[in-house]
């Protein structure tokens, strides 16, 4: 079972990007839906579990909208990917109680767990932060992430 982020997925950490670049204060879905492309109906359904996981906030009113609920340094990929998908690489067999009976799952299994901590340790080095910094780099996204 090789791992494969969703588009529900990759969606989210884009805009949790979104969100760590606004600078002045709560972002609205449909104006970070029209910037990233995106329709605000599916941005809307992938807010849900983010803030669930305490990983966005929200403020009603007419300078309402939507927030990281901590600074963007403290949240990583692997927390947004984790928020929405669940448990990254839950390989059948990985996890049993009474463990795999034959060598030759004991051997797969212990493969599969080294990959599941490669791909969450990658993950989990990888902030909001660093990845607002690069897309600042790439192209002047301050300017149209100020609302």
């Amino acid at each position: 079972m090789p791992f494969q982020l969703s588009t529900r997925g990759r969606y989210g950490v884009r805009l949790m990007v979104a969100l760590a670049l606004a600078q002045d204060g709560p972002s609205l879905l449909k104006e970070v839906a029209r910037r990233e492309g995106i329709s605000e109906k599916y941005l809307g359904q992938i807010i849900i579990p983010l803030k669930a996981a305490g990983l966005v906030s929200s403020q009603r009113g007419s300078r309402g909208g939507y927030s990281l609920a901590k600074p963007s340094e403290d949240i990583t990929v692997r927390d947004v990917v984790e928020a929405i998908e669940g448990r990254i690489f839950p390989a059948p067999g990985m996890d049993d109680a009474a463990g795999p009976a034959r060598a030759t799952e004991v051997v797969v299994a212990g493969v599969w767990r080294i990959v599941r901590d490669e791909i969450e340790g990658s993950l989990s080095r990888i902030t909001l932060a660093a990845l607002a910094r690069q897309a600042c780099e790439v192209g002047d996204s301050t300017e149209s992430y100020v609302i």
